[in-house]
């Protein structure tokens, strides 16, 4: 067996992403939205490979994200929201099952995606992170698209031989 190596890839020319977005905690999802596009533009995604859509919250993220899925036009999904805990149970509630569904969604389509559902204590706290969360998130949904791509590709050059 020959082991090789596959460097991070994080060149976005030609990745087409998938964004939605909740509107819950606006604010901070504004922020994690804009620095996951600055980021994205830096990397090399066009504005024209991005699809941004809205949601009302995190519960209803991983629907949007299926339906994003099943098109097979994204090499890369972003889900991005806030779920700031309350007095009641409702938190973990919210984000428990906002992170399974993204999860599953990935896995049951089998297509990357960068979780920036941030999950805080407080609102200041997640605003201490919405710059880096939606950067990381952008260079996540990249560096995965490019990896898968190129795992379908060397899948693809195995069957031919």
């Amino acid at each position: 067996m020959t082991v090789g190596m596959y460097d991070a890839n994080l060149n976005g020319q030609g990745v087409r992403i998938g964004i939605v977005q909740a509107r819950f905690n606006e604010d901070v999802c504004h922020g994690l939205l804009s620095a996951c596009l600055a980021e994205l533009k830096h990397l090399g995604v066009e504005d024209e490979d991005v699809l941004h859509v809205t949601v009302p919250g995190a519960l209803e993220i991983p629907l949007a994200l299926q339906k994003m899925a099943q098109t097979q036009q994204f090499d890369a999904l972003v889900a991005i929201g806030a779920v700031i805990r309350g007095e009641t149970y409702h938190f973990e509630l919210v984000s428990n099952e906002s992170g399974a569904g993204i999860t599953r969604v990935g896995l049951d389509f089998d297509i990357p995606i960068a979780n920036a559902v941030l999950t805080t204590d407080t609102d200041e706290q997640a605003e201490a992170r919405m710059v880096e969360k939606g950067t990381d998130a952008a260079r996540v949904a990249v560096e995965m698209a490019n990896l898968a791509i190129a795992l379908r590709e060397l899948a693809e050059a195995a069957e031919e031989d």
